[in-house]
């Protein structure tokens, strides 16, 4: 059934030019981006590479996943029939056939109902998203590519149904000696031998082989010019993911003539385009995000896909040295992230957490955010008042650094002493500051008391971290506090610290790395939970009189650190039992709106995201809303007062353990 072997030659000799044309377009252009190192810890790399690539971990997380993973396992179980298919056709003497006939039995079943399976797999994709599409492949964006994503799958359906046909013939006709290994095709071949005459069979095997042949070119001509690259980007893309969940961004050099942030999209790096390229445009982090799901202008999937049409559209001129001829950052539109969009972001990182192949959306969008503020100086208003008084008085607030003592009130004041105190307690701006969340910090120091805790804080000389400015892109005053800070710290021997703004927490513990900062830092959380388990705090009562308690995880505490199980564990020991869970809960936790430096400014758009979260505990019928942070206890009580639900308590762990001793 196979045609001149010269016309197929021909015909695959030009699909591979098109193909390599196509792959080299779009691949070569990642070279205009910036160094970085993704090679390292190869086998760390590798085990990422087979859990989340191979294994589709994070697809499989969803329910309708496992049609998709079922579909990309049929793509690899499926290749070397292709594979044989095309080398056959080209040189009849080489194919599997050769293989011992058990090893060929086994393939040729697996390749017949794995062939069943994908095509089921692709008529139910069709389905949902031609008649029941959910509201990530329902945007107005998405539609205006949506035919891609059918042509794919029609391409593939197409080979699935020729395959069928094109095997149903040749047992019809006894030309396949393994027939009884192929359950489906022989299905369909028994039905032929009692319906079609033997020439019209003949005929029909033809038809379907060149059926097979042309979709199969046609899907090696069409793929590298679609978003359906990431078929071939996307495994490496989870090669070359980050070991941290959060990547830090490189420190900035500050010298005259350099230039800081991303305006251009030759400014990213290379991994920053290849993650581009890899974007398989599934809708998850849209559907993750708070800020897409609040009626903000931001949507993660579209900051990808405008940075890979950007690049396209850039491309020649970047290697000719002109001027880009579509701005990276202005008016939205199509290839262009606007500054309302860069601005919405609350740095949560629900988008990393749940995009299937590591995609980096957040470090992308605080590189913007540098250009904006320490190139352009082009920063909502309200960050102006911010960043003066943290330059200026290290808080936000511009108080006099003298009053950060005034929470200790009638408690003794400890000084931290080098090589006395074993811990500093980093009391943070909000818990020296703010008046609700001083009681979490007495709350604090009385739990460290009862425990015997050897610890001491700075006072006056305390500084803030810094955690505002690197997520708004003002790195230049971030790089003078965390240098103060680290000099401050080494000059007092500290080796120990705990917090209880999760905020303080991961900059002090990942941040602070990159500036020579090692020593062990916990979050209250932790540390608390550590004290109950060894015994050196004893709760004295089960405190019930919370009501029904449901906790909140943190942004930074949960996804950007992993840290879920210490602060329920708390609450079990506190009040005899475990905290009922928000509907979003754990890596799927909900934002509360003040991160990424969202704590100071308004909303301009859409639903609060507060009000989003807090009604989510209200319909859990919750007494007390239990926090960890002090940017989601401000944000909690907020949104209850304006869903005048004030009855709904706001409790920070800490004050939940105290009321327990």
């Amino acid at each position: 059934m196979s045609p001149n072997p010269l016309l197929l030659a021909a015909l695959q000799l030009i699909s591979v030019i098109v193909f390599a044309a196509g792959i080299y377009r779009r691949l070569a252009l990642v070279t205009l981006g910036q160094p970085e190192a993704r090679f390292d810890n190869p086998g760390q790399r590798l085990r990422r590479l087979l859990l989340h690539g191979v294994g589709q971990r994070r697809v499989l997380g969803k329910t309708f996943g496992v049609n998709h993973a079922l579909l990309f396992w049929s793509f690899l179980v499926l290749l070397p029939a292709n594979g044989d298919f095309i080398v056959k056709s080209l040189i009849p003497s080489v194919s599997l056939a050769g293989l011992p006939t058990a090893l060929y039995r086994t393939l040729l079943c697996a390749f017949d109902l794995v062939s069943l399976v994908t095509l089921l797999c692709v008529g139910m994709a069709l389905s949902r998203r031609l008649f029941f599409a959910p509201d990530s492949l329902s945007t107005e964006y998405v539609k205006a590519r949506g035919a891609e994503g059918i042509v794919i799958l029609s391409l593939i359906a197409t080979l699935m149904l020729a395959y069928f046909g094109l095997h149903a013939a040749e047992i019809t006709l006894g030309r396949e000696a393994e027939a009884t290994a192929m359950p489906v095709s022989s299905l369909i071949a028994d039905w032929l031998a009692g319906n079609v005459s033997a020439k019209s069979v003949e005929d029909a095997g033809t038809f379907f082989w060149w059926l097979h042949a042309l979709a199969l070119l046609g899907f090696l001509c069409y793929l590298p010019n679609s978003k359906h690259l990431h078929i071939l980007t996307a495994l490496p893309n989870c090669f070359l993911g980050s070991a941290e969940f959060t990547p830090l961004l490189p420190r900035e050099e500050f010298v005259a003539g350099r230039s800081f942030g991303v305006a251009k999209v030759g400014q990213f790096t290379w991994k920053d385009l290849w993650d581009a390229f890899s974007c398989t445009e599934c809708g998850r982090c849209q559907a993750a995000c708070p800020a897409a799901a609040t009626g903000k202008p931001l949507n993660p999937r579209q900051v990808l896909h405008a940075i890979k049409t950007n690049l396209l559209a850039n491309g020649e001129s970047m290697r000719d040295g002109r001027a880009p001829v579509l701005p990276l950052i202005g008016p939205a539109g199509e290839g262009t992230s606007s500054e309302e969009t860069i601005w919405s972001c609350t740095t949560c990182g629900s988008c990393m957490s749940v995009c299937p192949v590591l995609i980096e959306h957040m470090p992308k969008i605080v590189k913007m955010r540098r250009h904006l503020v320490q190139m352009a100086a082009k920063f909502p208003q309200e960050l102006l008042a911010l960043f003066e008084n943290l330059e200026g008085r290290s808080n936000p607030w511009g108080i006099a650094p003298t009053e950060r003592n005034k929470w200790t009130g009638q408690l003794p004041v400890r000084d931290f002493e080098a090589g006395v105190t074993e811990y500093l307690f980093f009391v943070g701006c909000a818990g020296a500051f703010d008046s609700r969340q001083k009681q979490v910090t007495v709350a604090m120091a009385s739990i460290l008391d009862a425990a015997g805790v050897s610890w001491g804080i700075l006072g006056k000389e305390e500084k803030c971290c810094g955690d505002s400015l690197r997520r708004l892109g003002n790195e230049y005053v971030f790089d003078r506090m965390a240098r103060e800070n680290v000099a401050q710290f080494k000059e007092k021997g500290v080796r120990k610290i705990v917090t209880h703004c999760p905020h303080c927490f991961t900059t002090l513990k990942n941040d602070y790395r990159q500036y020579g900062l090692d020593v062990e830092v916990l979050h209250h959380t932790e540390l608390i939970q550590q004290l109950i388990a060894t015994g050196q705090l004893k709760l004295r009562k089960e405190f019930d009189a919370l009501g029904k308690v449901v906790f909140h995880d943190s942004c930074y505490l949960g996804r950007h650190n992993g840290i879920y199980a210490a602060p329920r564990e708390v609450l079990k020991a506190a009040t005899g039992t475990w905290p009922a869970e928000f509907e979003r809960s754990g890596a799927e936790s909900f934002c509360c709106g003040a991160g990424g430096g969202r704590m100071w400014q308004e909303e301009q758009h859409g639903e609060r995201i507060n009000l989003n979260r807090v009604k989510e505990a209200l319909a859990q019928k919750a007494d007390t809303i239990c926090v960890s942070c002090p940017y989601c206890m401000t944000m909690m009580q907020d949104g209850l007062k304006d869903l005048q639900a004030e009855k709904t308590r706001v409790k920070d762990l800490a004050e939940v353990v105290a009321e327990a001793l």
